[in-house]
C-alpha cells in the first residue's frame, strides 16, 4: 500500500473516531435528559393510599377526569421543584407527557431544573394567560430520539389521529389539579417568518365569530383530513406546535378543542 493510501486510511479511522464519540455523547445526553422526564412522571403521581384519594373521588363527580389510569395525578409535587411550571400535557399511546412552562422562551433549551438541555421543556407562550385565553399555545421541539413533541408529526396520518383523538392538560384550580381534556380539531402544517404562511400562533382570544372563523379557515388551508370535530369563539382550544422539516422554517400544527 501506498503512502498516500495510508493516509487516506487513517484520516477515515480519524473521522470515523470523531463520528463515533459525538454519537455516543449525543446519546448519553439524550438519555440522561431523558431520564428528568422520566424521573418527573413518578413526581406527578401520588400514592393512591394517601389523602390524595378524597380528592380524586371529588373530581370523579365533577366529571374533570375520565381515564383511571390518570386519577392519581397532582401537579402541586412537580411545582415544588419549579414554581414556573404551569401545566402538565399528556397524550396516551405517544411519548408526549410532560411539564409545560411558562417565562418567554427561557425553556427552548432549559429543562425543570433551568440546567441547559437540547431537548428543552415544552412551554406555554409568554402571551397566553391560562386561566382566561381562549386558545393555550404551546411549543415544544422536534426531537430525532422521538421525544419532546415529535410525534405530533404522525397526527399527518388520519389512522394515527383516529387512535389518538384527545389530549390531556393538567392544571390546578383552588389548590386542586384538575384534568381537562381536549379533542383533536385540526391538524395542519404551516411555515414561519414568511408571509406565505398562516399566523396560527397570533390567535390566542377570540372577541367575536368573525376572528374564530378567520383562525379556523386559516388552520383548514392546509389541513391533513377533515375530523369533523367543530367549535364556536365561545370554546376554549389548545394548539400544540413543533418544528416540520419537509419546507424551511416549517411548522406542525395540532388544534385540539375542550370537552
Amino acid at each position: 500500500m501506498n503512502k498516500l493510501g495510508k493516509i487516506v486510511i487513517m484520516l477515515l479511522i480519524v473521522i470515523l473516531a470523531i463520528s463515533s464519540y459525538f454519537l455516543i455523547k449525543e446519546l448519553i445526553e439524550n438519555k440522561k435528559e431523558n431520564d428528568i422526564f422520566v424521573d418527573l412522571q413518578e413526581v406527578i403521581k401520588v400514592d393512591e393510599n394517601d389523602t390524595q384519594n378524597e380528592k380524586e373521588n371529588l373530581l370523579k363527580q365533577e366529571n374533570k377526569i375520565n381515564n383511571e389510569e390518570d386519577n392519581n395525578y397532582n401537579l402541586e409535587n412537580v411545582k415544588l421543584i419549579n414554581d414556573d411550571v404551569v401545566a402538565w400535557i399528556k397524550i396516551d399511546g405517544t411519548n408526549i407527557n410532560y411539564p409545560v412552562m411558562q417565562n418567554g422562551d427561557y425553556y427552548l433549551h432549559k429543562d425543570i431544573y433551568k440546567n441547559y438541555s437540547n431537548h428543552g421543556t415544552p412551554y406555554l407562550a409568554f402571551y397566553c394567560d391560562l386561566k382566561k385565553s381562549d386558545n393555550l399555545i404551546i411549543y415544544g421541539h422536534n426531537m430525532s430520539d422521538n421525544t419532546m413533541f415529535s410525534q405530533l408529526e404522525k397526527y399527518k396520518n388520519y389512522n394515527f389521529y383516529l387512535n389518538h383523538k384527545y389530549i390531556k392538560l393538567y392544571t390546578i384550580e383552588n389548590g386542586k389539579t384538575i384534568e381537562n381534556v381536549y379533542e383533536v380539531m385540526i391538524s395542519f402544517k404551516t411555515t414561519v417568518y414568511t408571509d406565505l404562511g398562516f399566523k396560527y400562533y397570533c390567535y390566542t382570544d377570540f372577541e367575536n365569530s368573525t376572528d374564530y372563523i378567520e383562525f379556523v379557515n386559516g388552520c383548514r388551508e392546509t389541513e391533513f383530513y377533515y375530523t369533523g370535530v367543530v367549535g364556536t369563539h365561545k370554546d376554549k382550544y389548545i394548539t400544540l406546535s413543533t418544528c416540520e422539516y419537509s419546507q424551511k422554517n416549517g411548522r406542525m400544527v395540532v388544534i385540539a378543542k375542550k370537552i
